[in-house]
């Protein structure tokens, strides 16, 4: 295994604003060699995600920060190239923490095996954490009832677009909050969505009062700021605003923004609640099963932003921060 060469992206400094090239150093090593109980994979695509800019920073979460000196922490799917665990065999395929390099050595209890015969991506998007992050923090705790109004932002990304259309097969009404005229009819045309706001475009406050003229029952945010600022003027009596992220406020670390119109859950008996996808673990297999399904029948469409090249990690992780990744964003680092 030592003929393997890895090349990896490793942080050295802790960004204070946009992730930059010069936070990471980008070198080339020996692949190394798994050992009792771990296999080595040969890391094929990466996901990208909006909390990858959270684990930069050295402070409280829900999990610890990635270390000064340590490979950037990503969730990847590879082809296992050597395996000293019974459970996974040397060209089986698996999900996991592979962090942003070419080669990973990971504990076989970590991995989660994967269909070869689906596209591949998908797993690391509709049938992977973006699509659980949107059964979970959807169903648990929006709790959508039906002829109710579902209003979710970010609603062309990975999450958000999974998010409606769940809301769709529960019965409810779905409205996205999205960047640019494709974005949105790529909502209505080919999602379902009930109708599709364009911030960069309309006024938010009063596409939602057309659309949402009862209010919105369940809010799924993954922006915060001044969206989930106005969506909060909407509410209606007893809805559910669940937070997911807050893709605007990631990088302004000097001067977070928090909401200015929280009492509208108390004039509205409503409540907010935060979540992460974590907390279901246990229920992994359940929110799988049921998204596959989905997909199967054609209730779900997922679509994958993939970009060629391991080399291109800082540029295209800024990506998701411009708004420019239309679905979920993936870096192909290797052909399968």
């Amino acid at each position: 295994m030592s003929a393997l060469q890895n090349r990896r992206f490793v942080l050295i400094k802790r960004p204070t604003d946009m992730v930059q090239r010069t936070d990471f150093e980008f070198s080339t090593g020996p692949a190394g060699e798994p050992g009792p109980g771990e296999v080595l994979l040969r890391v094929l695509y990466l996901s990208l995600d909006p909390a990858m800019r959270g684990w930069m920073n050295e402070s409280k979460s829900y999990i610890p920060p990635v270390g000064l000196g340590e490979v950037m922490r990503a969730i990847g799917l590879g082809r296992v190239v050597a395996s000293n665990d019974p459970s996974l065999r040397s060209g089986d395929c698996a999900t996991g923490l592979t962090g942003v390099q070419d080669y990973a050595v990971v504990a076989a209890k970590n991995l989660n095996k994967v269909d070869s015969n689906l596209p591949l991506p998908r797993y690391l998007g509709a049938l992977g954490g973006t699509g659980l992050t949107a059964y979970f923090g959807l169903l648990e705790v929006g709790q959508p009832k039906p002829g109710e109004t579902v209003v979710v932002s970010g609603a062309a990304g990975a999450t958000g677009s999974v998010v409606g259309q769940i809301a769709r097969i529960q019965g409810c009404r779905a409205v996205g909050i999205a960047g640019g005229a494709a974005k949105c009819r790529y909502l209505t045309e080919e999602l379902g969505f009930d109708a599709a706001i364009d911030y960069k475009s309309e006024d938010v406050r009063a596409a939602l009062s057309r659309h949402c003229p009862d209010g919105v029952n369940v809010f799924f945010d993954n922006v915060g700021g001044e969206i989930l600022d106005v969506v909060l003027a909407q509410l209606a009596r007893k809805a559910r605003v669940v937070l997911c992220g807050a893709i605007s406020q990631y990088n302004n670390r000097a001067d977070v923004r928090g909401p200015k119109n929280y009492l509208s859950l108390v004039i509205n008996s409503a409540r907010m609640e935060g979540f992460i996808v974590f907390n279901y673990a246990q229920r992994y297999g359940e929110g799988i099963q049921a998204l596959a399904t989905w997909l199967a029948e054609g209730k779900i469409k997922a679509r994958e932003d993939i970009v060629e090249g391991l080399e291109n990690f800082p540029e295209t992780f800024l990506k998701l921060f411009r708004g420019e990744n239309f679905g979920k964003l993936i870096i192909k680092v290797a052909d399968e």
